[in-house]
């Protein structure tokens, strides 16, 4: 069994702090659902008016047709996995992952059935008897989700589960969640400040920045077409830079600030007008030519990083500002500091926004918090 969750002009404050004015959400029954914003964006109140840990000042909140506002967090059928594992150290593993089974007062083969079912699917079965203080944090991790899927429940939740783990547990970690979830079906909804992780595990994403959702979509449609500015430059690395839209004989013509100029083929109608416009382009969609002579930004490189496979180059332009460029490194030489260079833009994928950053000028976004 797997809910859908709707969530209709959700409000949330604390005295006359506002947390979240009016939010409206669809979470899909089965889908795996990220909240992802920077600290302080709502996201965890958010998840915990969902578990019911937090009160709801306005709106409503259903799992598929039932009304869950006033619905204790005991009747609700949810698993949660916090940032803290909230692993009891006087129980051992078998007796961590039993707790919630045994609450319901299931009959004890039944309990110690489901019980080796999910520690062997976690991978923890080999330490039943342990107490957590004998285990890895990855593994009392796994202690934690093997408790929260033990009671099979109707939504999952996940708080921040791996920002106590080093780099490459969370790596692994964020699989193996991943995987889980995918085999077992179940209605997720995690929460995480990391862009890399969410885009990793996530079937959708809502970023969020002051309690409203500025775009909800694919990890692809987020990256490849933020809605505007700031998923731009939440989602993965952006050079911003000031330019003019212009239309000359029916054509938009993107004109940086060093005077380059390059058609545009895919501008919305409505922003077919002559302009000051915001381009992000991300690093990898400025593309470098050691040639300076022809059409292009006349560039030069400052600092230089190898990094295997790519090389990262920050350069300054002749208007004075600055760029990043991610390539793949060359099997010759990597181009030296003070080298001047020529930068040309790949039309295809870079976003152009409104001045004030507040809407995605070009065809392709898909946004499917429009909608709700």
């Amino acid at each position: 069994m797997s809910d859908r969750i709707s969530i209709r002009h959700a409000l949330k404050k604390y005295g006359e702090n506002v947390i979240i004015p009016d939010l409206s959400l669809e979470i899909r029954k089965g889908e795996f659902f990220t909240l992802l914003g920077p600290s302080g964006c709502g996201k965890t109140t958010l998840l915990r008016m969902i578990a019911g840990f937090n009160s709801i000042e306005g709106g409503e909140f259903y799992f598929n047709d039932t009304k869950i506002n006033d619905l204790d967090p005991s009747k609700r059928n949810i698993g949660m996995v916090f940032q803290n594992y909230a692993i009891f150290p006087h129980m051992t593993v078998r007796q961590n992952v039993a707790f919630g089974l045994q609450n319901r007062k299931l009959p004890k083969d039944k309990v110690r059935e489901q019980t080796d079912k999910f520690m062997k699917l976690m991978h923890v079965d080999e330490y039943a008897d342990r107490l957590p203080e004998r285990l890895s944090g990855g593994q009392q991790q796994r202690v934690a989700l093997a408790r929260a899927l033990c009671i099979e429940p109707d939504v999952l939740l996940f708080d921040e589960p791996l920002s106590n783990l080093d780099a490459k547990l969370r790596v692994e970690m964020r699989t193996v969640i991943k995987n889980i979830q995918h085999n077992v079906g179940i209605t997720t909804v995690y929460v995480t400040h990391d862009q890399e992780e969410a885009m990793a595990v996530s079937d959708r994403i809502a970023v969020m920045n002051a309690g409203v959702i500025q775009h909800v979509g694919t990890p692809k449609n987020i990256y490849q077409r933020p809605a505007n500015l700031f998923v731009s430059t939440f989602i993965g690395r952006s050079n911003v830079m000031d330019a003019k839209l212009e239309v000359e004989g029916g054509k938009c013509m993107l004109v940086t600030k060093s005077g380059y100029k390059t058609e545009m083929t895919n501008v919305l109608p409505e922003y077919q007008k002559s302009q000051d416009v915001v381009m992000s382009i991300r690093p990898e969609e400025l593309l470098l030519n050691r040639d300076v002579q022809g059409e292009g930004i006349v560039a030069t490189v400052d600092d230089c990083v190898f990094l295997g496979l790519m090389t990262h180059y920050f350069v300054h332009l002749e208007s004075g500002e600055e760029a990043e460029i991610i390539q793949e490194s060359s099997i010759d030489s990597i181009i030296e500091p003070g080298t001047k260079i020529r930068l040309t833009i790949n039309t295809d994928k870079v976003n152009i926004f409104t001045a004030d950053g507040s809407a995605n000028m070009l065809t392709g976004v898909c946004n499917d918090c429009a909608g709700v």
